[in-house]
């Protein structure tokens, strides 16, 4: 069970990393091409920049409008084991087919419901049956007379089948499903600002064994997140009502209450882990600071810019595990703060500079309350700085440069990629004691068959800064080069 909820966290990763860009286009050109920016800022009047900020806009939406059905190919992709583009074209289908059949059925037996939209539960519904449906027939042989039918061609046809049994499912049950929804959404906005530290603070909590992608999703893209009437549409799911508003010129004040979700990242993740890579860097010994500066630089910086934090976290996680929760509860009382002072900033993948300064300070101030970040993370860095510092000295923490003289930390560079990989490849056991590879944005995630074969130490001086034993499997987090190396290893497989 552990695994499978691994997977799609993991799957989500892809269609996931596909919203900054998307976010970048519907930022940036949604809020040049916003009436009130041109009035403001009449020097962007000019009819052909206004073009290609429409374009921007528009090419940024349509991500945003069709996300479920980027998420269903994604996790399709993700779980299915080999031949992954067919699972994705199946999944493909097997979502359209899916919501046909709904609509299908509202039209014929009720036709006083307007529409039915699963949004990202369908997603995972969809493309968890479709990829367990390739896994199981996707070398199917059928009797000569079908045979052209057999095989990966089998694939979109059944799952095309089952999108229709899921879909009288849905029509069914679903109604009542939003009811339940609506009511746990309205649970958690009934507890107010302590209902956005737990929101904050389980959610970090979660990411310290890569379950966070199983809970921010229900919130950004269901009814839990909130259900708004934006340009005269109904829209569901903090981030989606948050890129409606973004896209509806006529909006006037601060964002939905929804970016509740979002506005608390910025403070930890800009300010706060930085922070705490300084504290961890200025507890090193003196010998030791040359050695490590460079890989809390790094992190720092990852953190600051993408909001991505777990070569941050994974330094001090498996060492002192306690010490993360306390970096969790900062991180809910973020949240917390955020709330509290109408901080209304939205993100597509996380709390870094990128996402504040095109969905806080070119939002404008009004809409956002964007300049309480900045005075909120000055503290917020001292809370980290001096909390970390004085945590570690107290309890001698051994976070990098602190555990020993036989330490030894390897930087991974494109130099250096293939010889790593196949370093870390040998101390998974070999290509023989592999089931499965595959990475997040972060993390190199390897299903193995006897995991007394792998040799942790050895991939931890090989670059990771942390290795973690997950039922069966491993993570090892690299950081950026996590992809690359993936790849790197399934290509040396492949020879």
């Amino acid at each position: 069970m552990f695994k499978n909820l691994q997977k799609i966290g993991k799957s989500f990763m892809l269609p996931i990393a596909i919203l900054p860009a998307a976010g970048l286009l519907l930022g940036i050109g949604g809020a040049l091409s916003n009436p009130n920016t041109v009035n403001a800022y009449p020097f962007f009047n000019i009819s052909w920049l206004q073009g290609i900020f429409k374009i921007m806009s528009a090419s940024g939406e349509v991500v945003f409008v069709n996300l479920a059905l980027i998420m269903c190919i994604g996790l399709s992709l993700g779980l299915a084991k080999k031949d992954k583009g067919t699972a994705g074209l199946a999944g493909a289908v097997a979502f359209l087919v899916m919501n046909a059949s709904i609509k299908g059925m509202i039209s014929a037996f009720n036709p006083e419901v307007v529409s039915i939209d699963t949004g990202i539960v369908g997603s995972i519904v969809v493309g968890s049956i479709v990829a367990f449906l390739h896994n199981k027939y996707g070398n199917i042989q059928l009797p000569a007379v079908l045979g052209f039918f057999g095989g990966s061609r089998f694939v979109p046809i059944v799952s095309s089948f089952a999108a229709i049994g899921i879909g009288a499912i849905f029509f069914l049950t679903w109604p009542t499903f939003q009811i339940w929804l609506t009511s746990a959404g309205k649970s958690i906005a009934s507890l107010g600002i302590f209902g956005t530290f737990l929101y904050g603070f389980l959610l970090r909590l979660s990411g310290a064994i890569g379950l966070h992608h199983m809970i921010y999703p229900l919130f950004w893209y269901t009814e839990l997140g909130g259900v708004a009437t934006v340009a005269g549409k109904n829209i569901v799911g903090a981030q989606n009502i948050f890129f409606a508003q973004l896209a509806d010129s006529n909006h006037t004040g601060l964002f939905t209450s929804g970016t509740r979700f979002f506005a608390g990242r910025f403070a930890t993740m800009m300010f706060g882990l930085p922070a705490a890579c300084l504290a961890m860097y200025n507890c090193a010994p003196k010998d030791k600071k040359k050695l490590v500066g460079g890989i809390f630089l790094g992190a720092a910086i990852t953190s600051f810019i993408t909001g991505i934090t777990e070569p941050i976290e994974f330094m001090f996680l498996f060492v002192a595990p306690w010490l993360y929760v306390v970096h969790a509860i900062f991180d809910g009382l973020s949240f917390l703060l955020a709330d509290l002072l109408n901080i209304s900033i939205g993100n597509t993948f996380s709390g870094g500079l990128i996402d504040f300064t095109l969905f806080g300070i070119l939002q404008g101030n009004n809409h956002t309350n964007w300049i309480y970040v900045p005075i909120v993370g000055v503290f917020w860095s001292c809370l980290y700085y001096y909390s970390f510092k004085f945590l570690i000295m107290k309890f001698n923490v051994k976070t990098p440069g602190r555990e020993g003289d036989d330490e030894e930390i390897k930087v991974v560079t494109k130099d250096s990629l293939y010889e790593t990989a196949q370093g870390i490849l040998e101390a998974l056991g070999g290509k023989e004691n592999i089931e499965e590879i595959d990475a997040c944005i972060t993390r190199l995630r390897v299903s193995v068959k006897d995991v007394n074969k792998v040799d942790k130490i050895k991939i931890k001086s090989l670059g990771a800064t942390a290795v973690l034993e997950v039922q069966g499997g491993i993570q090892a987090i690299f950081g950026a080069m996590a992809d690359p190396i993936k790849q790197k290893i399934i290509e040396i497989i492949d020879k």
